[in-house]
């Protein structure tokens, strides 16, 4: 706390005397729908004085008194130029309009066109949804998540494994936000789709170093999702016809210009198709396996100082033939952007969000039974601050807290006679404070600073069981010492920790820069999965009086230069990261509904460091990148592995990622994408006991990923056609062809050994794919 005083005491002594200064201020939206546009640029002509919209499309300036020429400017927008009398603070809010591009000028960008060169942001990726429409993807269904995948320093463990891997971590270690609310689970249908509508996603960027002050958490990444606000000109209808699900969104105002609204809805219908051929088949009649989600939006513009967000999404995973299997994720925010005045913007948001899933099983003979719940609830209060204090400092401020449930299992087991057992855990709880303060400072027209700190308080405590264990020797379980009740809201094991950031620029020229980041975070919560993927199954657990917070110090290094006019992006990152406290689990360890859990896990060193290469095009009928990650990521944890370092499950040596769209006219386009990785880590045997006629693989060395699956590598091709537009109708249409894995690899997803049924005395190696066919897909896309 001493440090945040000190630092804020810093910023007040910034403030300087703006007599002969006045400030404009206002909203910058889209003429066409209303949306708020994120990153105009605002600059006064004839100087380096320039600031850009935040999230809510909010921006203030501050110049001297008198007549200035003032430039909006946003990529594939019309710029606008102002002249402005400054007397006295002003409010200027407006709306620009789409650019009528030919097909040689279309631009794939929703920022300015230098932002990667200029921006303080290094390690970020912001994808425009209009080019993830145009990719290729399984089943032709557009996925925001398997499109992150082909970022550099991202990365999954395979097809139908859950989320995303960031620079080695694990998938908890990803703040997945929707609409500022958490989303434990990102993935449908066991990973192959991802839970966000594109009809109702309007800005996503993901966030891999450097982090601002403002986020906290998780230690690898931010994935932050903004949604759209709804149309408040006019009704707009999407929607789309695929292999395996269908979509409809509805935008529309309820007053214009003031008050709009979005719903967009999904369902698969596997289980509808599928049902005429399960009928006659036992124990698959009443077989259910789909998957749903809902999405809405309301936003209510009360006055120029006053406008409130509100929204949701609720989905679902439903499978079962002959037992229950479902899990979703259901999310509530509401949001209060406030001005009070041209230099101070407030958004006020509080949020709830709940991951729930269940797993029963019956048999109609005996009645026996048993019934698993598990859920993790969060409720949260966030007030966020931006003071622009002058044109070269703009300081960020704000708190949160938030409240922890976690439910491990509630399980009962009932016996044919009736009788029921409870094997339930007990509930956990936390309670988790931070506060932030950061400052973006302009030194020089080269040289640009952002410094902050980020202080995090977590709880843990009652109503629960404080548990207590006896040191033991590596890699066994922790024998039981004692156990105590402890009362609701009581402390049982509290942590806090500092959280030092900071970014800094050095703009070489117009085309080029150097940057700097570094960002220590701390995570208070584990996902508990010692599988090879992570599953809807998998449980959370807090940090305790026995599991110490995850922390990760990143430094990253990173040259930016454009070429041909910002047709051509390119970057050159490298990184180090350094985790305390990595969660790991002892040999045999049991993790499902084990009372004492705890005794099973232990923790240890980690360490990622790698290089990123981007090339990226954003102009022209050919558009994409290529990128190329060469990095390791390995573990340390005493007792495991001889006590040496061993490569993490998530570790890819190399991982080249190409995607290519190509606008042949305005009614086709043609798209590409091929990925290539090395094998993922596994432990395999290195030698062979052979007992009674039966061989048994063992590991002689001890060691963990002693060896790697295969390669990974795919390709999927594309093709979008527009129907011709009719000037007297509203509507649009087109049709989306794709063949995912178009040369039919069989990719590994594991390897495992067992004997030969025919020969017991051999074993041999079973390569296991979970799509090791072409897979082709054709979707009809409407807009009215």
């Amino acid at each position: 706390m001493k440090h945040f005083i000190i630092l804020l005491l810093g910023f007040i002594s910034l403030s300087l005397s703006a007599q002969d200064k006045f400030t404009i201020s206002g909203y910058v939206k889209d003429s066409k729908n209303g949306e708020a546009l994120i990153g105009v640029t605002v600059h006064k002509k004839g100087s380096q004085i320039a600031t850009s919209t935040n999230a809510y499309g909010f921006y203030s300036l501050t110049l001297p008194k008198g007549s200035d020429t003032v430039s909006f400017s946003f990529v594939g927008y019309q710029t606008l130029i102002k002249v402005i009398d400054l007397s006295a603070n002003q409010t200027l809010s407006l709306e620009m309009g789409e650019e009528d591009k030919t097909l040689d000028e279309v631009v794939v960008s929703s920022e300015r066109e230098d932002a990667n060169v200029k921006g303080m942001e290094m390690s970020v990726a912001k994808l425009d949804i209009k080019q993830i429409q145009k990719m290729p993807a399984l089943l032709g269904e557009v996925d925001i998540i398997k499109s992150i995948q082909l970022l550099p320093g991202v990365t999954t463990v395979g097809e139908g494994a859950s989320g995303f891997n960031v620079r080695g971590g694990n998938i908890d270690q990803n703040l997945v936000l929707m609409d500022e609310a958490p989303v434990y689970n990102s993935s449908h249908l066991f990973g192959f789709f991802s839970v966000f509508n594109p009809d109702a996603v309007k800005d996503v960027k993901l966030i891999k170093g450097g982090i601002p002050a403002q986020y906290g958490g998780r230690v690898s990444s931010i994935l932050d999702i903004r949604m759209k606000e709804g149309n408040s000109k006019k009704l707009e209808v999407n929607g789309g016809l695929g292999t395996i699900f269908s979509r409809l969104s509805i935008e529309a105002p309820i007053l214009k210009d003031k008050a709009s609204f979005i719903i967009a809805g999904r369902r698969s219908y596997i289980d509808v198709l599928a049902k005429p051929f399960l009928k006659n088949q036992s124990g698959l009649s009443d077989a259910k396996f789909y998957f749903y989600d809902l999405t809405a939006k309301f936003n209510w513009r009360v006055n120029e100082k006053n406008t409130v967000f509100a929204s949701g999404y609720f989905g679902r995973d439903v499978f079962g033939a002959g037992f229950k299997f479902n899990w979703g994720n259901s999310t509530a925010t509401v949001r209060w952007n406030h001005i009070f005045n041209s230099k101070l913007f407030m958004n006020l948001s509080t949020f709830y969000s709940n991951y729930q899933y269940e797993l029963g099983f019956k048999d109609e003979g005996t009645g026996q039974k048993f019934e698993w719940k598990s859920n993790i609830i969060n409720y949260s209060f966030k007030p966020d601050f931006t003071y622009y204090l002058n044109n070269k400092n703009t300081i960020r401020f704000g708190a949160q807290a938030i409240l922890f449930t976690f439910s491990p299992g509630k399980a009962i087991i009932t016996s044919q006679n009736g009788a029921s057992v409870n094997i339930s855990s007990d509930n956990q709880y936390g309670l988790e404070y931070a506060a932030y303060i950061d400052n973006e400072q302009k030194l020089s027209s080269r040289f640009t600073l952002q410094y902050g700190l980020r202080w995090s308080f977590f709880n843990y405590m009652g109503k629960g069981t404080k548990y207590v264990y006896r040191d033991t020797i590596p890699n066994e379980s922790k024998p039981f010492d004692y156990e105590e009740k402890v009362d609701a809201w009581k402390t049982i094991k509290p942590y806090n920790n500092a959280e030092p950031r900071l970014a800094v620029n050095y703009t070489i020229n117009d085309k080029s820069s150097v940057k700097l980041g570094y960002n220590r975070m701390s995570q208070y919560l584990h996902i508990v999965s010692n599988t090879a993927a992570s599953t809807p199954l998998d449980i959370y657990t807090p940090a305790t009086n026995n599991v110490k917070p995850l922390i990760a110090d990143q430094i990253t290094l990173g040259y930016f230069r454009n070429f041909k006019d910002n047709m051509f992006e390119t970057s050159a990152e490298i990184y180090y990261k350094d985790l305390q406290n990595q969660l790991d689990y002892v040999d045999n360890a049991n993790l499902l509904l084990n009372k004492y859990l705890e005794a099973d896990l232990v923790q240890g060193k980690g360490r990622a460091y790698g290089l990123e290469l981007y090339l990226k095009k954003t102009k022209g009928k050919l558009n994409g990148w290529v990128s190329y990650t060469l990095s390791k990521t390995e573990r340390k944890v005493s007792g495991i592995s001889n006590g040496d370092w061993f490569l993490s499950k998530y570790d890819r040596t190399h991982n080249l990622n190409t995607v290519l769209i190509y606008d042949l006219n305005k009614r086709f386009s043609f798209s590409a994408n091929f990925v290539l990785m090395t094998g993922t880590p596994a432990t395999f045997p290195t030698a062979k006991v052979e007992l009674q006629g039966y061989v048994i693989p063992y590991n002689t060395e001890n060691k963990r990923n002693n060896y790697r699956n295969t390669a990974y590598h795919r390709l999927d091709v594309g093709l979008t056609y527009n129907y011709k537009k009719n000037e007297r109708r509203r509507y649009k249409q087109s049709i989306v062809v794709s063949v995912y894995n178009a040369y039919n690899r069989r990719n590994a997803f594991s390897i495992y050994f067992r004997n030969n049924p025919d020969y017991p005395v051999n074993t041999e190696a079973v390569r296991y794919s979970v799509i090791g066919s072409i897979v082709p897909a054709i979707t009809y896309n409407f807009k009215y």
